[in-house]
């Protein structure tokens, strides 16, 4: 079906609409820009016939004005209003041939957003006449719907750019001593008690002096918020009184959802940046460039589709009509298109940039690498974060994997890019539950998984290492529930991973027998011990650090509620187990062997005459051949040798000597503490058995030391006095000691 809409309602005079001055204006920037005297509105479309700019007043309820947009340059549609300010409210209709067999969805009726707005106002309603097909119509998305959805949609605002940064530096946190903190601008704030009615939910609440300091005495340095831009509840949410909690479902590339804004202006994201930026904090965005709130052909018209379907979206070659669905919510953004790639990477640029931001997380990265021909390291998108001035100084983290074809590209990005490590995530749940034949990998993914990553030069932070992530099981859950618990989404259970690789000690969920519990929270300090001593990069799902739950549910995408929001109300035995989360983190940060450039193979260096990394049975032997094939095998120990190379100059490392012992027996195990060159005897730092030990108790080499049932231990080597002592050694032995102290001092304010 072919409609060419010259006659819609969309084009008769409406009584009472005032008519403005227009300009020619400029094809550049795209989006609303104000100069000081005027606003410049630009949008592309490569199908378009026309473009009408719609004026609102300061609610967005009433249509004011229609302008058509007078110039039509490469592609962009342009006007100038010189009586235009910020503040002003808008959107647009967009004129075309209405012919999904040909991929045009062109209908004026809908009032669209503009993918450049900065600001949002409103959310959808959803309605009828958000369609650009009439609902129910025997022709199904072939029909024309003429209904105007203006009332349903959210509008754009100009906004004024103009912000005072002061004094505020990026705090350009190394990638070695990165430790990501994933959390959600709402469920973070939300039950704090600290945090003001007005302010919860919002990145107002985030800059609670109460909140900024407890993240960074917990010792973290970068903050990664789940999405902010803005987003869309999926009808069927709301349709079951639920709501698109996690955000992942973007409509808006360069706007703030506004829901997470207490005030009417988008300085306020600025604000919070600069708050965390002077305690020293790195804010990373997680971005959704994949797809868009616009769903498949039976999905609603809101901005992309309305302006230009065939060229926004990927859709089948033979058949136009229809999307692509790679990531496997409808649709996939087409980045292939130089003006798409052009809309995601002008995003990237100003939220670094303008906003400040010190990174992105790619939702389903893969899609952004892939071209016709399918994912391609030397794809475009891939070429233009590298060569950018900018981009290429931000940290940049890719989530590996998509739905489509050959979607899962593990260790397939380029060198200067992160990747979630998601084989690190179950091998290490897989080893502490108990499972049999995991040594060897967990001996792999804590060396940051060199198979994968050590190629092209890239370091062992492209790791990054994590146990738990938004989705899925919190930590909690995942030592206390053999199975999910999905009721509350309203799918009867069936949404959400079964494969959690969980364990729940004897009693599913909440217990008081005080034996499952200990048990519990000592696997709890054996999991965050296993994570922050592992070369890579970790992350931290925030709240898991004092056990928080989610009452099973390993899915809570839509819980805007309770089950999602973090309960800040935590029991002495959560309090503990925080301190005991900053007391590794103060030690990872204090010891240069657990934040080396240089991956763990396990060869010896013949002209050192050493090994960067060797593997210790219980009986305090190195590693044969049958120790790797023992699949009963659940205890081993890791020898870091701080007399291995250390960077790429050929010499000697001088860091101390570490010994990291992992029994995931049920039972005792008693360890023989092996001899080490260059020290006197071994030092117990962490014990998870005994968590609360402050001093560096020693052990003589040789010691069988009773390593407990699921236990995690590290050892540092007392290095040897006089003249052949290591001084960097000695130095890091004094940092153990100080971070031990000051770990039993410190005051975590929870």
């Amino acid at each position: 079906m072919h409609i060419t809409p010259n006659t819609t309602k969309s084009n008769l005079p409406r009584p009472g609409l005032r008519r403005s001055r227009v300009q020619e204006g400029r094809p550049y920037p795209l989006g609303a820009t104000w100069d000081g005297l005027g606003v410049n509105f630009a949008i592309f479309s490569a199908n378009a016939t026309k473009v009408e700019l719609c004026i609102f007043d300061a609610e967005g309820k009433t249509e004011l004005e229609r302008i058509e947009l007078p110039e039509y340059t490469n592609e962009v549609f342009h006007g100038y209003l010189p009586e235009a300010r910020p503040g002003m409210t808008y959107g647009y209709r967009v004129h075309g041939p209405y012919e999904p067999d040909a991929g045009h969805r062109f209908n004026p009726n809908k009032l669209l957003l503009d993918p450049y707005a900065k600001q949002h106002l409103g959310a959808v309603k959803w309605n009828d006449a958000l369609f650009g097909y009439t609902i129910g119509h025997a022709d199904g998305d072939l029909s024309f719907d003429e209904r105007d959805s203006a009332a349903f949609v959210p509008k754009c605002r100009v906004v004024d750019s103009a912000f005072t940064w002061g004094d505020e530096r990026r705090p350009r946190v190394s990638w070695e001593r990165t430790i990501f903190y994933e959390t959600h601008v709402k469920g973070f704030t939300q039950r704090h008690p600290a945090v003001a009615e007005a302010d919860r939910g919002k990145f107002s609440g985030l800059m609670n002096r109460e909140i900024v300091d407890y993240i960074r005495s917990l010792g973290v340095t970068s903050v990664e918020l789940l999405p902010i831009h803005a987003f869309v509840d999926d009808s069927y949410l709301v349709e079951k009184g639920l709501r698109n909690y996690w955000g992942y479902n973007s409509i808006g590339f360069f706007a703030p959802d506004p829901r997470y804004l207490a005030g009417p202006f988008v300085n306020e994201f600025k604000e919070f940046v600069s708050a965390f930026h002077h305690a020293g904090l790195e804010v990373i965005l997680d971005v959704v460039y994949n797809h868009t709130a616009e769903g498949n052909e039976n999905g609603p018209t809101l901005s992309f589709k309305g302006i230009d379907n065939a060229t926004y979206y990927r859709l089948l070659p033979d058949q136009k009509r229809y999307y692509i669905n790679d990531t496997g919510t409808g649709n996939t953004v087409n980045t292939s298109h130089p003006r798409v790639m052009q809309m995601v990477t002008d995003s990237l640029r100003y939220w670094a940039g303008e906003m400040r931001v010190d990174g992105f997380r790619f939702d389903l990265a893969t899609i952004l690498a892939r071209e016709p021909t399918g994912f391609s390291e030397e794809s475009s998108f891939l070429h233009a974060c590298q060569q950018d001035p900018l981009l290429s100084e931000v940290k940049m983290i890719a989530e590996p994997w998509d739905c489509g074809p050959g979607g899962y590209q593990v260790g397939r990005f380029p060198p200067g890019w992160a990747e979630w490590n998601d084989g690190y995530r179950d091998t290490i749940r897989s080893y502490w539950r108990g499972d049999e034949g995991q040594v060897p990998a967990v001996a792999n993914k804590i060396s940051a998984s060199a198979d994968i990553f050590d190629q092209r030069g890239r370091k062992p932070w492209a790791s990054v290492n994590f146990i738990t992530a938004h989705d899925g099981f919190t930590l909690h859950d995942l030592v206390c529930y053999n199975d999910k618990h999905n009721e509350a989404n309203g799918e009867d259970n069936r949404d959400g991973h079964s494969h959690n690789l969980s364990n729940n000690y004897g009693a599913e969920g909440p217990t008081d027998d005080p034996e499952i519990t200990d048990t519990r929270y000592r696997q709890l300090r054996n999991l965050f011990a296993t994570l922050l001593f592992s070369r890579g990069t970790p992350m931290i799902l925030a709240g898991d650090e004092f056990a928080r739950t989610q009452g099973g549910n390993n899915n809570a995408y839509a819980q805007d509620n309770e089950i999602g929001w973090i309960d800040w109300h935590v029991t002495g035995e959560s309090r503990n187990l925080a301190k005991f989360v900053q007391k590794l983190i103060m030690l990872r940060q204090s010891l240069p062997m657990l934040r080396r450039g240089k991956f763990l193979h396990g060869t010896f260096d013949e002209e050192l005459g050493v090994k960067d990394v060797a593997w210790i049975t219980p009986a305090g032997t190195e590693f044969e051949q049958e120790n790797w094939d023992d699949t009963g095998a659940r205890c081993f120990g890791v020898l870091l040798d701080g007399r291995a190379q250390s960077t790429g100059i050929r010499r000697a490392g001088t860091d101390a000597t570490m010994l990291i012992v992992m029994n995931a027996h049920d039972d005792v195990v008693n360890f023989t503490l092996p001899a080490a060159n260059g020290g006197l005897r071994w030092r117990a730092v962490i014990d998870t058995n005994l968590p609360d030990r402050e001093e560096l108790v020693p052990f003589e080499f040789g010691t069988q030391y009773m390593a407990t049932g699921r236990s995690f231990l590290v050892f540092m080597l007392e290095p040897e006095d006089g003249a052949d002592a290591s001084p960097d050694a000695a130095r890091s032995f004094a940092y153990v000691s100080e971070a031990l102290a000051r770990a039993a001092g410190d005051r975590l304010p929870i």
